[in-house]
């Protein structure tokens, strides 16, 4: 047996130490694959839903808190930040301490800064509160990955990691449905406050049933100024993916904080090959089906969030749909989450990773086509098709691109590929926000003066013209009170118009992104590794 294989599985209490296969529950419950499972899956849906729940209940936290529009942004940027910096060298920290301690940390952590929001009576209180989510949301999430990774035989760590990737894409997609019936029918902080007992159940399951597993061979120091480098690249690359939209593509600060993130990487790279403990050994991108997979997890990124971006706008503000029922016509895409991933599991498991990721991505490029033919009168059946194709394109690439991630990297590592996995994703929807806004603002600042002088309509001043552009960008139609109705309807006419033009450009481009998916895609294999997780193979 390689060194990679052998686990100590002590845990806490005095637990016999599980056997070498890392997949032979502990005394009673403790270390059981399935009950692991459900534990990990409920801390993961904290996570997860609150990557978009809240945006429904930002409007009320603006109003009840007083909150300009750059604060209330905050609330989502602050998270999205604090957990996209942290996710690597948390996975890390998992690899050295255990990730059944920091998976219990991070839940703790999350659950209680998640009550502490909706206690807070400030906006800079919601802000900094976010910032401690993220950041023991970051410890939760590759901790997750890892206890997977080291509790489940090989031949079943698909299944699992389908069903956990299930979790996530549900939690995603529902995040709108349940943010919306809380606020219209509790409150805006009950979206916050709903984390706590959750975060108990978790803690609860952890205790009783999570066995940590260590690799032997893991790291037993720590790379800080390898940590300080990462950290200080990620920042500057996420810092000015938020940005650029506010201030433009051009401008040179975009452009600063994108030449300080090239020349942070440069420096961790080559520290990185200097240091006895690297934070991240830069052997792990050797392995191509590794590569390929992080590659592949920021396109399916690109394409998911980017696209579910603008449906959610095009939804409310064209279909006028109230956060409900935009999230219930979602459920096509939630649904065929929740029933693909799991058979995508299955099907990785026989087949492979190859065929069913190229399949997925091929289908998820179709399904964004379809939504670039979508009109401001279009019905309900012809949405929930596209919706529910995108949702069953993503399913195998959400799990495929997980296991080919984790399954090609050593045990010891397998928190750091955890980190890896979550943090391509997060810089993919980031940069699919980002990148389809651009087209989005792009688009509609080429089309909106001629639709709106072949509408009749009165000529814009230059200022005029910024702010109506801005407001059709997220399908708002910049009718001003007084305006006489038949006016008012012509203006609405052309800021829908303008802004179907835009989504559909956004998703063409969006489904390009998808089709170079399927040529990486063909990049992967079956996790070399992944028997050597559980214990049942050598590398």
């Amino acid at each position: 047996m390689t060194s990679q294989t052998a686990i100590d599985a002590t845990g806490p209490g005095g637990d016999a130490p599980a056997s070498s296969s890392g997949a032979t529950p502990g005394k009673g419950l403790r270390g059981h694959p399935w009950l692991t499972l459900i534990t990990v899956a409920v801390g993961v849906m904290m996570v997860a839903l609150d990557g978009t729940i809240v945006a429904i209940a930002n409007p009320a936290i603006q109003k009840d808190l007083g909150a300009t529009f750059a604060e209330v942004q905050w609330i989502t940027n602050g998270y999205f930040l604090a957990l996209a910096v942290s996710l690597i060298t948390a996975g890390k920290l998992g690899d050295r301490f255990g990730h059944r301690q920091t998976f219990l940390i991070g839940v703790v952590g999350f659950a209680a800064a998640s009550g502490a929001i909706g206690l807070s009576d400030s906006i800079a209180l919601v802000v900094t509160f976010r910032v401690f989510q993220g950041l023991f949301g970051a410890l939760l999430m590759p901790a997750a990955l890892g206890l997977l990774r080291a509790t489940f035989p090989a031949e079943k760590l698909n299944m699992a990691i389908g069903i956990w990737g299930m979790v996530v894409g549900a939690s995603t997609a529902g995040g709108p449905i349940l943010g919306g019936v809380l606020v219209e029918h509790v409150n805006w902080q009950s979206v916050f406050f709903i984390n706590v007992p959750v975060g108990a159940l978790a803690v609860i399951l952890g205790v009783l049933i999570l066995l940590d597993h260590r690799a032997e061979n893991a790291p037993r120091s720590f790379d800080l100024l390898g940590i300080a480098l990462l950290s200080a690249a990620m920042f500057c690359l996420v810092w000015a993916l938020i940005k650029a939209p506010d201030w433009g593509w051009g401008d040179g600060k975009t452009w600063a904080f994108i030449v300080a993130c090239v020349v942070g990487f440069a420096l961790f790279s080559f520290w990185e090959t200097k240091v006895k403990e690297p934070l991240i050994p830069l052997a792990l991108f050797r392995s191509i089906p590794l590569s390929a997979g992080v590659v592949l997890m920021v396109l399916m990124a690109i394409a998911f969030m980017g696209g579910l971006f603008f449906v959610t706008f095009y939804l409310q503000n064209v279909h006028g749909m109230s956060p409900i029922d935009a999230g219930l016509h979602l459920l096509p895409l939630t649904g065929m989450m929740i029933v693909g991933s799991p058979l995508a599991g299955a099907m990785i498991t026989k087949l492979g990773p190859r065929v069913p990721l190229a399949g997925g991505m091929a289908v998820t490029a179709i399904a964004m086509y379809g939504m670039s033919t979508l009109e401001a009168d279009t019905g309900s059946g012809p949405m929930s098709l596209w919706f529910a194709l995108l949702g069953l394109g993503l399913a195998p690439v959400m799990v495929g691109a997980t296991e080919v991630i984790v399954g090609n990297a050593p045990m010891e590592l397998s928190g750091v590929a955890g980190g890896l996995q979550q943090a391509a994703m997060q810089i993919g929807g980031s940069l699919g926000t980002a990148v389809l806004g651009a087209v989005m603002a792009s688009k509609v600042d080429s089309d909106l003066a001629g639709n709106w002088a072949d509408a009749g309509l009165p000529p814009l001043t230059p200022a005029q013209e910024r702010l109506a552009s801005e407001a059709v960008q997220v399908g708002v139609a910049p009718v001003t009170p007084g305006t006489p109705d038949s006016v008012a309807a012509k203006i609405t006419d052309v800021a829908h118009d303008t802004f179907i033009a835009g989504m559909s450009a956004a998703s063409l481009v969006a489904a390009g992104v998808a089709v170079v998916a399927v040529l990486v895609a063909f990049l992967t294999k079956r996790g070399e590794n992944a028997a050597a997780g559980a214990g049942v193979g050598h590398i």
